[in-house]
């Protein structure tokens, strides 16, 4: 099993800025890539970042130059630093770890519980 908590989401002015923290525990042998996705109401979940075990970055087109991802490999934990948001950056923003398990050495994924961001005024 593999935990993810995250962290950072709320209600923000349009223009400002939210960092989302989510750090992964449990029995976790090698993680390959962390990111985050995010699904607004009424819409299919999409993807917003992802970043690997080698640091090779992805971003939607509709968030480049605007959010940063960022991962801390000693404390399997994943940032996204976003600036300048817009109103329809509001969703629910979800944390994914692709990791291989400690215990079986297979590979999984894990989500977590997902975290609101409102971009409003």
């Amino acid at each position: 099993q593999v935990q993810l908590v995250e962290s950072g989401g709320g209600l923000v002015q349009p223009g400002g800025s939210l960092r989302l923290s989510c750090a992964a525990s449990g029995n976790i042998f090698s993680i390959s890539a962390m990111g985050w996705y995010r699904q607004a109401p009424g819409k299919e979940r999409e993807l917003v970042a992802t970043i690997t075990s080698g640091g090779a970055e992805n971003y939607a087109d509709s968030v480049k130059g605007r959010f940063t991802i960022s991962r801390d490999s000693a404390k399997n934990t994943v940032y996204l630093q976003m600036n300048s948001l817009k109103p329809e950056d509001t969703a629910v923003y979800y944390c994914n770890v692709r990791y291989h398990s400690i215990l079986t050495l297979r590979g999984s994924d894990s989500w977590g519980q997902g975290t609101q961001v409102t971009v409003s005024s």
